[in-house]
């Protein structure tokens, strides 16, 4: 399973152009709101002890106090024909907001996504990276003129008459790829690293942004010849997924290696080793205690692509 993808609401493209739609939505009973802090979502846990977090929508009459204006909501979509939004309350602060919040907490998805409904995930996800992009396009990058919110939160317009520049949610390509070495048939090897950001004994798969005028193919062989001086032949797509931490796209992609032997470029590559199938098996989760090499996230397409080798390499498949 890939995380925070075929999202199945009814984004109402052409309608949340409408001004008064929008509002009409905000203002129907069954409209809901997901709520968001420093780009957490507002959870309560039915089960600490299993960690079952269940995410909360708030009914408008939940919220008032916390109204900020539509330049602090964005509008998701349709869901099952009930309005769903996101409310960023970063900036809010007092005791209207302990007081509808109450015991309740924010939490980050990326610490829970996996342990969610998928369609809870994915909407989480979309909230986050959409009120990010509205939080950090508050001017204009053309003459630094504040921006103001319009298709409901889907674009920004620049407020000076002079320059009236349209900006739209960006999303940054980046490649992520498992190297494969099949020298020798009978035993096969995959290619992973600990990036220096991660905590020390998780391993993961390689993985670069797009630079300009790169295609994905390319992408995928400098990045893996510039982290780890392994140059790859034959390169293949896998699957996409959402990576909204904070607004990415993560094209997966399998490529041969061609060479074996494994140089790190010791920024952002602290160490890399070739593994076979038994070995992944003993893997332990990202955060567990002890002494031994993790696997990656399990809501990251990272791990997608490392199960699916494993899967497809095992001695009893």
């Amino acid at each position: 399973m890939i995380y925070y993808r075929e999202l199945k609401l009814d984004r109402a493209s052409e309608s949340r152009k409408d001004r008064g739609w929008l509002e009409r939505q905000w203002t129907q009973p069954d409209c809901r709101i997901l709520v968001l802090r420093n780009d957490k979502s507002l959870m309560r846990w039915r089960d600490r002890e299993a960690d079952t977090p269940e995410v909360i929508k708030l009914a408008r009459a939940e919220i008032e106090k916390l109204e900020p204006g539509f330049d602090h909501v964005v509008f998701l979509g349709l869901d099952d024909s009930a309005p769903l939004f996101a409310l960023d309350v970063s900036q809010q602060h007092g005791q209207g907001l302990e007081a509808v919040f109450r015991s309740n907490e924010f939490v980050d998805l990326r610490d829970v996504g996996w342990l969610l409904d998928a369609q809870q995930a994915a909407q989480l996800a979309y909230a986050r990276g959409l009120l990010f992009w509205n939080r950090h396009h508050r001017y204009c990058g053309v003459c630094g003129s504040p921006t103001r919110s319009e298709n409901g939160g889907h674009m920004r317009r620049c407020t000076s008459h002079s320059c009236g520049r349209m900006h739209f949610p960006r999303t940054d390509p980046a490649v992520i790829m498992l190297v494969e070495d099949l020298s020798d048939p009978d035993r096969p090897r995959c290619l992973l690293a600990r990036n220096s950001r991660f905590p020390r004994r998780v391993m993961s798969t390689l993985a670069g942004f797009v630079d300009p005028l790169e295609s994905l193919e390319e992408t995928v062989a400098r990045e893996v010849h510039e982290e780890c001086g392994i140059r790859v032949g034959e390169i293949e797509y896998q699957a996409s997924q959402p990576w909204p931490f904070p607004s990415s796209i993560m094209l997966g992609f399998r490529a041969r290696a061609l060479d074996r032997d494994i140089v790190v470029d010791g920024v952002e590559i602290e160490e890399a080793y070739w593994f076979e199938v038994e070995q992944l098996r003993e893997f332990g989760e990202w955060g567990d205690a002890g002494d031994g090499f993790c696997l990656p996230r399990r809501d990251s397409i990272a791990r997608y692509l490392v199960e699916s080798w494993i899967a497809e390499n095992s001695v009893d498949r």
